[in-house]
């Protein structure tokens, strides 16, 4: 069997084979391998378009690598040095009918890997977008299925203002298309191809790389070869944005979490989506939300490993960069892709207690805004005193004991009497202010919590799937491009 190299008399020892190089040739083969055999399949095309490999030859070298699959290649230090690149190109010379001497000519580890580790980037991002854009319909249709039920707002960690769950899931949506617009632009920010780079100033014979980028779905070449072998910035730019998206996601999470706790009782979670406690029978509880929550945080953490990993690091072909520092984009992918499907299941089964909502809502003076407003603008209060007086109704009534359903006319009136103003129709004002339905509708702005306005947002955000959702499959066609080589 020919050697692998002349610059190295021994064969990789077994501390380094089982601590670095098998594992390695294992985590490649399960993600890379596919992405492997499709590029030297087009490289043999190349071949064959140069004259270096007759078209006997060329097919000859092309039907063993269309056989190469997850249990063809095994980990060798001494036939291939446990390196997927030197086992399919052991795996094809090895088996060839007649000789090929130039296969393999002219060719460099680093593009060949650069390119594959992009071929499973993108290939799982628009995995991934399509994925979130499913989440995010079961956020759009949970919205438009509760868009008039009210519910109490929270700022500050205190009840605040009316609002629905369709109102606040159609924030949740609204960010969950942002999210795929950044991750669509993300992906057409790195769908260059590195092959033709070489190790890292190019090669010697022409290939066609515009051609080479065409048959494996890339939008074009890289323009710089040092940039296509050394660069790994794509990896710190796909968990960024996944990061970003775990940020927001753990946000959404914790209000489930919040609102389904016993303080509130807003949600419910069908009994397969729930859990139990071992020790108090009363309990149900909900383990997949801090699932979701939890794994949100492995987002950010692979993040900042790929950035550290590459962080002080020469601008060259390294496998301190090439390997290490993107062993987690693995994982980031996979747990985003975790987050969505449980997100997902938990949006279609979600039930909102309306009941528990308008209770909680009219138990709280959640109009002491509206007040104020009225105060001002019908009552000529200034509109800081207008806050005063407002804020001081709310106190007095609930010294008084009186919720926010039986307004008391007579108290306002003295409250702004000792303030030297008059309050023609106090009663009105309370009545306007504090009823649960009419806050609700009480914001006529864009944007606001009013059903009619969430809806003209949902119809806005359904026109913006479609297309999102048009673009990304354009991405997955040119994916397939590479999936039908040979």
């Amino acid at each position: 069997m020919t050697a692998l190299t002349g610059r190295l008399a021994a064969n990789p020892a077994d501390l380094l084979h089982d601590e670095v190089l098998r594992p390695q040739f294992e985590r490649e083969v399960r993600h890379l391998l596919p992405h492997y055999v499709a590029i030297e399949r087009v490289l043999v095309a190349e071949y064959r378009r140069m004259g270096v490999l007759t078209p006997e030859q060329a097919d000859d070298v092309d039907a063993l690598l269309a056989g190469i699959g997850p249990d063809t290649l095994t980990a060798d230090p001494r036939a291939n040095l446990s390196d997927v690149a030197f086992a399919v190109e052991r795996h094809v010379e090895t088996r060839l009918p007649r000789p090929a001497p130039h296969w393999h000519v002219d060719r460099s580890r680093n593009d060949l890997q650069a390119c594959a580790q992009l071929m499973f980037a993108r290939e799982r991002l628009v995995d991934l977008a399509e994925g979130l854009l499913g989440l995010t319909t079961a956020a759009h249709d949970l919205a438009a299925a509760n868009l008039t039920s009210p519910m109490p707002g929270h700022t500050h960690y205190q009840a605040a203002q009316v609002m629905t769950p369709g109102f606040y899931l159609a924030a949740q949506s609204g960010h969950l298309l942002h999210t795929g617009r950044r991750l669509l632009a993300t992906y057409d920010g790195i769908d260059v191809c590195p092959l033709g780079a070489g190790a890292m100033t190019g090669q010697n014979l022409p290939w066609d790389r515009d051609r080479m980028a065409h048959l494996l779905g890339f939008a074009g070449a890289g323009r710089n070869a040092l940039t296509d072998v050394a660069s790994r910035a794509w990896a710190a730019e796909i968990t960024a944005e996944l990061s970003l998206f775990g940020v927001a996601t753990s946000r959404f999470a914790t209000d489930l979490i919040t609102w389904a706790g016993a303080g509130f009782g807003f949600v419910d979670l069908p009994d397969e989506l729930s859990g139990i406690s071992s020790a108090m029978p009363q309990k149900k509880n909900f383990p997949v939300l801090e699932r979701i929550r939890g794994r949100t945080a492995h987002l950010t953490s692979c993040h900042v490993d790929a950035a550290l990993g590459q962080r002080g690091t020469p601008y060259t072909n390294l496998v301190e960069v090439s390997k290490e520092a993107g062993v987690q984009l693995y994982d980031a992918l996979d747990t985003a892709r975790s987050v969505v499907r449980l997100l997902t299941a938990v949006l279609q089964r979600l039930e909102f207690r309306a009941d528990r909502m308008r209770a909680a809502c009219e138990r709280e003076y959640l109009g002491g805004f509206a007040l104020a407003t009225s105060l001002t603008l019908h009552a000529g209060v200034p509109w800081r005193q207008a806050q005063v007086l407002a804020g001081r109704y709310v106190v007095a009534a609930l010294d008084a004991g009186l919720p926010p359903t039986e307004p008391d006319p007579a108290l306002l009136t003295r409250i702004a009497a000792e303030a030297g103003y008059v309050v023609a129709e106090p009663g009105a004002f309370l009545a306007e202010a504090f009823d649960t339905d009419r806050s609700l509708r009480a914001t006529p702005t864009a944007g606001s919590a009013h059903p009619d306005a969430v809806v003209a947002e949902l119809d806005a955000q359904a026109a913006e799937h479609a297309a999102l959702a048009g673009q990304w499959a354009a991405r997955r066609a040119g994916l397939d491009r590479a999936r039908d080589i040979g």
